[in-house]
């Protein structure tokens, strides 16, 4: 697998939907840390826990953009649609170092008229 922090990211939102947890597992460091406006800071446990389960509420994740903003920092903005049919748009900050995430902050968007 190619390294790069934005192959590195990409990865992670494949295995996040298809739920292939032990891939996924395997991309994110040991002092991993995730904060969104529902969780702060919390660690890996609780991320795979938590958040890494609940794929099965989307229906299609897009990604929209993902661009290097340094050498360790990925932006990543992407488009998802509930199983309800309400459709949002997000932002993360992804830190990857050393091919393994260290650092996701997640900013939430508002809900987005269809616009495929």
């Amino acid at each position: 697998m190619n390294n790069s922090p934005t192959a590195v990211v990409e990865a992670a939102f494949r295995h996040y939907r298809s739920q292939d947890r032990e891939a996924a597992f395997a991309l994110y460091a040991e002092d991993f840390t995730f904060t969104s406006p529902r969780d702060d800071h919390i660690d890996k446990a609780a991320f795979f826990e938590r958040c890494f389960p609940t794929a099965d509420r989307f229906t299609e994740q897009r990604l929209l953009h993902v661009v290097p903003a340094d050498g360790e920092l990925v932006l990543v903005h992407y488009e998802y649609e509930l199983t309800t049919g309400s459709r949002y748009r997000n932002v993360e900050a992804i830190t990857v170092r050393d091919g393994l995430v260290r650092e996701v902050q997640v900013f939430f968007g508002g809900e987005v008229g269809d616009r495929r």
